[in-house]
């Protein structure tokens, strides 16, 4: 019988309500919850059912990381997948770690990964990964219980920047015996090192750490709890970090850098971010011009909105990519400085010399000072021969119609950019994606053959010409890549990934 707790003595309360939070009493004061300020996160229980960075990564600690990059060696490591050969240019063979099982006991095998790639990922009319993480992937199948085989439609050299700290594996078991909306919802069965405690869309998703993985006991200090909170306004994540409600923070922008720094128990860490931002123009009128697109590029002036609004967090982008990511050429051709009246000039080319309409829109909250950095853009694109307006829609509306291919000028940042084929053939490859709709056949067979090539000089060349002929032909002006700042608890110890995706077996939990 369940004794009504205002009859119970005050010891014997503590005593059960200790029981009832799962702490005994060698483990008092063991469990760490850390709630983490963040910009993005989950929409849908489909875990295929969106593609963004951040999904990525919490995903992966949910179910369990198929391979990741590992940017201190700067190659790729295996996870659930332990190691791969490439059998011949079409075919890759991955050998699965044996120690993996999903939280229920059950041994993750090469049948999960087969149904993930090929009825999830490939084949399900929800995903929206099958660009993103399949790429070239038309077929896998299970060679023995641990070995899976990946077949390509072409030869594909960059594949691992496509599988890896992208595919997301569950449970065969759980789809076959509840369906995809119930197995999703209500039997996620995970082989990562944490399980999926709680989602509300929009607001925040918590994860619980398995402490008999594997990956759980290589960390012993990482987080018991995880809990990502939405978080757009960077005042709400400064405020909220500062009252000691989430204890690492997302974006830091640089003007609220001090307010953090000088309170003893926060800290500020900056890490340089691998993800390219850009403007992106669909080709319809009228974007369909290239010397429009040429002028939209020549009226921004990157180093002065470096130095003032960013301080200098930032380092411009001359081409899709910058230092340090694969296939950069510093010497790339051309480079569409900051010239206004060459923006003029190339308006009038375009039949537009009495200037032309221009709306661009931002998301509001999801980069670092996103609406701000956009908001000093109008004014150039003005004084250069545009009619320009700005346009805030909210993030989940933007992003849809960016996915949709129904938003003709915007500004966006692609994420995970280590090696940028998979970046490039996603947002410029003719069919590939909708989110800008270019297509130019000569670029289209410099992507082919980089994705072909497997001596990587010549595989550089490749790139370094389509490269060349997406700055020519400007379908983007790619801006800068931001060097993130991240406020953190002094109690927590982590440090924060170019990527910006936030694994919780990367967190510590020290003492002050």
């Amino acid at each position: 019988m369940r004794l009504p707790v205002r009859k119970l003595r005050p010891m014997a309360f503590l005593f059960l309500l200790s029981i009832g939070l799962g702490i005994t009493a060698g483990r008092a004061a063991a469990q760490k919850r850390v709630s983490i300020g963040v910009t993005e996160t989950i929409e849908t229980l489909n875990p295929y059912g969106d593609s963004v960075s951040l999904l990525y990564g919490i995903w992966s600690e949910i179910t369990g990381p198929f391979c990741t990059y590992n940017y201190d060696k700067g190659d790729f490591e295996g996870r659930l997948a332990e190691r791969w050969k490439v059998e011949n240019p079409t075919t890759w063979v991955f050998y699965l770690n044996k120690n993996y099982k999903f939280n229920d006991g059950t041994p993750v095998t090469a049948d999960d990964v087969v149904h993930s790639m090929m009825n999830r990922v490939i084949k399900d009319p929800q995903s929206k990964q099958k660009a993103s993480v399949a790429g070239p992937i038309v077929k896998a199948e299970a060679i023995d219980k641990h070995t899976v085989k990946f077949t390509t439609d072409k030869p594909t050299a960059p594949l691992l920047g496509f599988v890896c700290d992208r595919f997301i594996v569950t449970s065969k078991a759980m789809f076959d015996k509840y369906g995809r909306d119930v197995a999703d919802k209500e039997h996620m069965m995970g082989a990562g090192p944490y399980r999926l405690k709680e989602l509300i869309p929009g607001q925040r998703l918590v994860i619980a750490k398995r402490p008999d993985h594997p990956e759980a006991k290589r960390n012993p200090r990482a987080p018991d709890e995880i809990v990502y909170r939405v978080m757009r306004e960077t005042e709400q994540r400064v405020a909220a970090l500062l009252n000691n409600e989430i204890q690492i923070a997302q974006f830091i922008p640089p003007h609220l850098r001090q307010r953090v720094e000088q309170s003893p128990n926060l800290k500020i860490t900056a890490t340089d971010s691998v993800e390219i931002m850009f403007l992106a123009m669909q080709p319809k009128p009228p974007f369909d011009k290239k010397e429009v697109r040429q002028a939209v590029c020549h009226a921004i002036n990157r180093d002065q909105i470096i130095s003032t609004l960013l301080e200098g967090f930032a380092s411009r982008l001359d081409g899709p990519i910058g230092p340090g990511q694969y296939g950069y050429d510093p010497n790339l051709k051309p480079k569409l400085s900051y010239d206004p009246e060459r923006s003029k000039k190339l308006l009038a080319q375009a039949g537009f010399s009495k200037g032309v309409d221009a709306a661009l829109q931002t998301p509001v909250g999801r980069y670092t000072l996103d609406k701000q950095l956009t908001e000093a853009m109008i004014p150039m694109l003005n004084a250069a021969g545009f009619r320009a307006k700005l346009l805030t829609p909210e993030w989940p509306t933007l992003w849809a119609g960016v996915q949709k291919g129904t938003v003709p000028f915007y500004y966006m940042g692609r994420g995970s950019v280590q090696d940028p084929s998979a970046a490039l053939h996603q947002y410029f490859h003719s069919g590939e994606t909708p989110r800008i709709g270019y297509s130019n056949p000569k670029l289209d067979e410099l992507l082919d053959k980089e994705q072909a090539e497997f001596d990587p000089k010549k595989r550089r060349q490749y790139l370094s010409q389509a490269m060349s002929i997406l700055t020519e032909d400007a379908p983007a002006c790619f801006m800068w890549r931001h060097k993130l700042l991240w406020g953190l608890n002094r109690g927590i110890d982590y440090k924060p990934l170019p990527d910006a995706r936030i694994f919780g077996m990367d967190i510590k939990v020290v003492k002050k």
